[in-house]
């Protein structure tokens, strides 16, 4: 129990804030207390389960920052964006090719959807040296 705190005798608020003081210095100091039992009793936890063949509570560091970087921030290389585009802009065509198709192989209720592109890759291969 928290002693020489008597609250018959708080007139002002000097003695008051003593008290408010006091208090908190005893919640503090039972803080305390409480977390030193909670690593006793874990540690106990942990030699039990040793006992019984289990294992105990395995200890985890915390995770650690990367060393930051101790340049100013003019001197620091900054990375060129990239550009996306598609392959079809720079790929060499060779041959262009219209499919037709026979209308009378079509159902009557066909209709005229537009033309579709598309390009098809062949590879060559070349033999540059001889062995």
């Amino acid at each position: 129990m928290l002693t020489g705190v008597d609250i018959s005798n708080i007139t002002d608020l000097d003695d008051a804030l003593e008290v408010i003081r006091k208090l908190l210095n005893f919640v503090e100091a039972l803080r305390q207390e409480n977390l030193e039992l909670k690593r006793q009793n874990q540690e106990l936890r942990d030699e039990i389960n040793r006992l019984r063949g289990e294992q105990g509570k395995p200890k985890i560091k915390p995770n650690k920052k990367p060393p930051g970087q101790y340049s100013s921030e003019k001197e620091r290389k900054k990375s060129k964006k990239r550009m996306k585009h598609s392959k079809k802009d720079y790929i060499k065509t060779h041959d262009t090719q219209i499919c037709s198709v026979d209308k009378s192989i079509l159902s009557n209720d066909a209709r005229f959807k537009g033309y579709d592109r598309v390009v098809v890759q062949d590879i060559k291969l070349v033999r540059l040296w001889r062995i």
